[in-house]
């Protein structure tokens, strides 16, 4: 790797100048077991120092408390990073598994005012819907989204988790920046519809977990005899028994790549979701997360990786194979909407 900072792309029609890579911060604060904040803030200043300028949060991470870490780092380089955070997701301290989906105006109103305390900053850069919720008309709260544009406080839209066809109803109500599903070697339901409609339309696809939440890096094999308790992936059915086994075994293409290029697990991963773009026309700024200033200058490297079209070839079958559901409960995902 050089030391060159990595190369940037359009954020949307007309949107600003953003790394190639983003990084993802939910990791940070909650998920994925106990996290180091003194590391993960060196982590966070290692990501910008590299070209990493899209940095990706959301108000139910830590129930708020991301936003709230994420906040000293974003008054000391405002004008350097686009900041991303998200609402839809309610939590409540009474019940910790809670988890509902609110589109509703008035509740956008007031999860826009309680980032922007949290992260104490003026604006948010891309501000995203992160679940939909269908029973809301998408015009209603596209709209209330709009609004906030219009009042300064909000400057581009997003969208997390929806189908080709309401991208499409969205954007007609409001230009969207970016969308962000999860997109991977094993995750590739964003190609059904949502993929085509974001090239058709000029939106940013951000894909989250490109890494398989660490799974394809080898990071684990089996989450319920590795990771801590509590941790989320512990609870996602293709990383635990049989599936876990399954799924391992359909990682050897990805090693066999390793060996011969010298590369990691997780560049080799990445470098197929970065090459997304010139498979599908579109631009494509994964946000893998990560805690370890290590780790991401390994992710970063993996802009500079280029796959062949015979090592594309002999990974293209793996997301087929794949056993288990991305999570225990699909209902809130663009894929039960299809």
């Amino acid at each position: 790797m050089t030391d060159d900072k990595i190369t940037t792309v359009e954020l949307g029609n007309g949107g600003p100048q953003v790394g190639v890579q983003g990084l993802g911060c939910m990791g940070m604060s909650e998920f994925y077991g106990a996290t180091d904040e003194r590391a993960a803030r060196e982590t966070l200043e290692t990501a910008l120092a590299a070209g990493v300028t899209l940095f990706d949060t959301a108000d139910t991470y830590g129930n708020g408390a991301n936003e709230t870490f994420l906040a000293p780092f974003v008054g000391a380089h405002r004008d350097e990073i686009t900041l991303a955070t998200k609402f839809a997701i309610e939590r409540k301290p009474e019940d910790p598994h809670y988890r509902g989906v609110r589109n509703d105006p008035a509740y956008i109103r007031r999860a826009v005012e309680d980032s922007l305390r949290r992260l104490d900053t003026d604006v948010i850069d891309l501000y995203y819907m992160h679940r939909r919720d269908p029973a809301v008309p998408l015009a209603e709260s596209v709209g209330a989204m709009a609004e906030l544009v219009r009042q300064g406080k909000v400057k581009q839209l997003g969208l997390s988790e929806v189908t080709g066809a309401e991208l499409r109803e969205a954007y007609a109500v409001h230009p969207i920046a970016a969308v962000q599903s999860e997109w991977s070697l094993f995750s590739r339901d964003v190609e059904i519809s949502a993929v085509s409609a974001a090239a058709e339309l000029g939106v940013t696809f951000v894909p989250y977990s490109p890494l398989g939440r660490g799974f394809l890096t080898g990071a684990f094999t089996d989450a319920a005899e590795e990771l801590s308790a509590g941790d989320f992936r512990t609870y996602q059915p293709r990383f635990t028994g049989d599936n876990a086994r399954r799924n391992a075994a359909l990682l050897e293409p990805v090693h066999e790549i390793v060996a011969a290029r010298g590369a990691s697990a997780a560049q080799v991963a990445l470098a197929w979701v970065q090459q997304r773009d010139r498979v599908h026309g579109l631009t494509v700024v994964p946000i893998p997360g990560t805690r370890r200033s290590s780790r991401l200058l390994e992710n970063v490297a993996a802009t500079r990786l280029t796959l062949t079209d015979e090592e594309l070839a002999l990974l293209e079958p793996i997301a087929g194979q794949v056993a288990g559901a991305r999570y225990p409960d699909m209902s809130s995902t663009a894929a039960a909407r299809e």
